[in-house]
């Protein structure tokens, strides 16, 4: 006589279903994850970034996500830069130790290059950049200008 619980094919179907369930579940929650923490309503959720969601909302730059210009856009350079950078701007809200001035640090600078490169491509094979090493040391407030409201600036700061 043979309980149901026996059945040696139940117990091999379990322990693949299972899994695969969580990973799905896993992969769905870190892409929302993702897409979530890109945006610039979550990075002006924190008051440090207030002024920097506001001038982002007035630019050319207002339909991408913030990570599209200050992360890397491979994924498998994406992940252990957004983790470094989310726990050093976590730890500097919380010990309130942010700067009056938020200023980027060489690797975000870098980061930020690629991605002006990437998108831009076009208009910077044409750009002879001897003096300077980023796009923003001449276009510094793009998109984010605190003194001048788009309409009065100038064509490098667009």
């Amino acid at each position: 006589m043979r309980l149901r619980n026996d059945d040696p094919g139940r117990g091999g179907k379990r322990s693949i279903v299972l899994p695969v369930l969580a990973g799905v579940v896993l992969t769905v929650g870190a892409a929302i994850g993702m897409t979530t923490t890109d945006q610039a309503m979550f990075c002006g959720s924190c008051h440090s970034m207030d002024e920097a969601e506001l001038t982002h909302k007035q630019s050319v730059h207002a339909a991408l996500a913030c990570n599209e210009c200050h992360a890397p856009h491979n994924l498998m350079a994406k992940l252990p830069f957004k983790a470094k950078e989310g726990a050093r701007d976590a730890f500097a809200t919380v010990t309130s130790s942010i700067p009056d001035l938020i200023h980027p640090g060489k690797e975000t600078l870098g980061v930020v290059q690629a991605n002006c490169q990437r998108c831009h491509s076009a208009t910077t094979a044409t750009v002879v950049m001897q003096s300077k090493q980023y796009c923003t040391d001449c276009h510094r407030h793009v998109p984010h200008s605190p003194k001048l409201p788009i309409a009065m600036r100038s064509a490098a700061d667009a």
